[in-house]
């Protein structure tokens, strides 16, 4: 099993030599390969609501290997990231409306305040939701639940164009 993952390792990197960087570690006798892949993308604007962007994302991805993790930051501090159902739309609204109960806008006590009413309980929002996931990839495909898919949640009236870093480790 060893010998056969090293080769598919070994033909995956020089068939993608572009784009993986490769790190050799040794710890204890053992030796192994670390192979990283980033890349930079925009997602569509979207305005202030949970958005479905799971195929947006693999669109922007290049071939996944066959096991590995795919880490995605979200370059901003007024959005963020999550996993959520993909099933029903209802949630979408109903996590829409979470947030706004959770953390309201106009708030007396808010201080910044210059960039808009909406701008205060954004970055509290992202703050609490993140921007960062971790997906595990298996068999060349990202590994979450049927009814899982990522969401953009952007807590701006007026979002804009948000820049994802793509990070996939094998």
């Amino acid at each position: 099993m060893t010998r056969y993952l090293a080769t598919y390792l070994a033909s995956f990197v020089s068939e993608n030599s572009d784009i993986f960087s490769t790190k050799k570690f040794k710890h204890n006798k053992i030796s192994f390969l670390v192979m990283i892949t980033q890349t930079e993308f925009s997602l569509r604007q979207h305005n202030r609501g949970f958005h479905l962007i799971t195929d947006e994302i693999i669109a922007h991805l290049p071939n996944l290997p066959e096991v590995g993790m795919l880490n995605l930051f979200l370059k901003h501090t007024s959005a963020a990231l999550t996993i959520n159902e993909n099933a029903d739309p209802d949630v979408q609204t109903d996590m829409v409306q979470i947030f706004d109960n959770l953390i309201r806008e106009n708030e007396p006590y808010y201080v910044h305040t210059l960039e808009g009413d909406d701008d205060m309980p954004a970055h509290g929002k992202s703050s609490i939701v993140g921007v960062s996931l971790n997906i595990p990839i298996t068999k060349g495909r990202l590994n979450m639940g049927i009814w899982q898919g990522i969401y953009l949640c952007e807590f701006r009236q007026h979002g804009k164009s948000r820049k994802i870093v793509a990070t996939i480790l094998v």
